[in-house]
């Protein structure tokens, strides 16, 4: 089993203790003493968040490529570029022919294969320019093994014989940090001050974060905004609502991307992401902001797990939903190249230029501009409605004070009829989404959905 597996076992091990746990678990999240959650910049909630692997993004694979681009993400809707490990990665335990990225050699340094300190600097300079921010991942349990840190030993974890070992078993290619020595928390908090203060990154991306003590990220974010009072800090995690209170601005959501590949390959109803959205609710509490996502480093590419009309029906559950949703990069294009394993060690970059497609970009940038327009997309409550075939169907509502939208997507490959129920169905109309067929003609509460098909309607509220 390879470190991404190892990890997303991890994970989702922690999601589904979430989920199977009592409910008298639920209620000590709750209890009056618990110091809640922090409250993240209304921006960050309309916000998308485009992750890059620089090695993959383009042929290239340096910042360059990723600068000559920026125009691009921009028009799509982009708002936070999420950079992947951009630092010299480690030769010694290294997996596949170019290594890990996440097997940091030196945490102070940026692997010349990307370009230079100046290279950097300029596409933080023009993603500014465009309004967009940009944020580092961070590794902050674990190095290389041929890691600049480690001509000082105290700084990793041993066993019993005071060998050097990994944070898990599984992740031979790195060492564990040992954050019970302080100095060890100090390099860290000092390196991320340094990248803040020194090359104007907007904050940073935690890999792994629950393998790191929460009181160290607490730390690091009452330094962090020392710097930058606006410094966003988003969490590798799921199920940890500790690391919401105060150190992070928003977690990811791995117990519903967990819930989603069962929906999706029909091992489990549709209406269990209701579930999972219902329990995530009940245990975080209120303004918890989690990362939505189908796709990312650590998955097989979406249109390979769903095929392509089921990767953007389950996109579009993520960009309707609340939270803040998340695109791997290609997937604007459908870019069905490896990504985990083995792409996360070898050069297999994004084939730009895919034969056979529905235009998603045009179809994404337009939910995109939906989101955006409508506060009650990213302010709003989500009302989840019953519906006759609640095994491949979910239906929602999105509202606030201004407006309702209904949306019905088919999570099957089967066409799907059937009626949702909704107490008042006057004023509603299908939201005409660019590249996308208009719904076919039926009547609220009625509907006719092809495999994977999917309708948004949209109505003003009537005071």
């Amino acid at each position: 089993m390879n470190r991404i597996q190892q990890k997303l076992r991890y994970l989702l091990a922690t999601a589904l203790i979430g989920w199977l746990a009592i409910n008298s678990a639920v209620v000590s999240e709750a209890d009056p003493s618990n110091p809640g959650t922090r409250k993240s910049p209304d921006w960050l909630r309309s916000a998308v968040v485009y992750e890059i692997f620089p090695r993959n993004f383009s042929k290239e694979g340096d910042f360059n490529a990723i600068t000559a681009r920026l125009d691009e993400l921009k028009d799509l809707g982009v708002d936070i570029l999420w950079l992947m490990p951009i630092h010299p990665i480690g030769e010694k335990m290294k997996k596949g022919s170019m290594g890990s990225p996440f097997a940091v050699r030196d945490f102070y340094a940026i692997n010349p294969d990307y370009g230079t300190t100046n290279d950097f600097k300029r596409l933080i300079e023009e993603a500014h320019k465009r309004d967009m921010k940009v944020i580092m991942d961070i590794v902050a349990g674990q190095t290389a093994w041929d890691s600049v840190l480690m001509e000082q030993p105290e700084f990793y974890q041993k066993d019993t014989n005071g060998v050097i070992i990994p944070p898990n078993p599984g992740w031979a290619d790195v060492a564990g940090l040992n954050y019970a020595n302080q100095d060890v928390r100090s390099y860290m908090i000092g390196m991320m001050k340094y990248w803040l203060r020194d090359f104007g990154v907007d904050g940073f991306r935690c890999d792994v974060a629950p393998t790191v003590p929460v009181d160290f990220w607490e730390a690091a974010r009452t330094e962090l905004e020392k710097i930058n009072p606006d410094v966003i800090i988003l969490a590798d995690a799921g199920a940890k609502p500790a690391l919401l209170s105060k150190a992070f601005d928003v977690d990811s959501s791995w117990g519903m991307v967990y819930t989603l590949d069962k929906v999706m390959s029909s091992v489990e109803p549709a209406y269990y992401m209701r579930e999972s959205w219902e329990h995530t609710d009940q245990q975080f509490p209120k303004g918890a902001l989690h990362l939505r996502f189908t796709d990312n480093h650590e998955e097989t590419r979406a249109v390979a797990r769903y095929g392509m009309d089921g990767a953007l029906a389950a996109q579009v559950l993520m960009l309707t939903l609340d939270g803040v949703p998340l695109f791997y990069n290609g997937m604007e294009v459908g870019d069905a190249t490896e990504s985990t394993d083995p792409a996360l060690f070898e050069k297999m970059p994004v084939f730009w230029h895919p034969g056979g497609r529905p235009p998603l970009r045009d179809i994404y940038r337009d939910l995109i501009k939906l989101r955006k327009q409508y506060a009650a997309f990213y302010n709003g409550d989500v009302v989840w409605l019953q519906n006759t075939a609640p095994g491949e169907i979910v239906s929602f509502e999105r509202q606030d004070a201004k407006d309702e939208f209904l949306v019905l997507i088919n999570l099957s490959s089967r066409r799907v009829t059937g009626s949702v129920e909704l107490s008042n169905m006057e004023g509603f109309v299908p939201v005409n989404i660019n590249g996308t067929p208009n719904p076919v003609d039926t009547l609220l509460p009625d509907f006719s959905l092809t495999g994977y098909g999917w309708y948004i309607y949209h109505r003003t509220v009537t005071k």
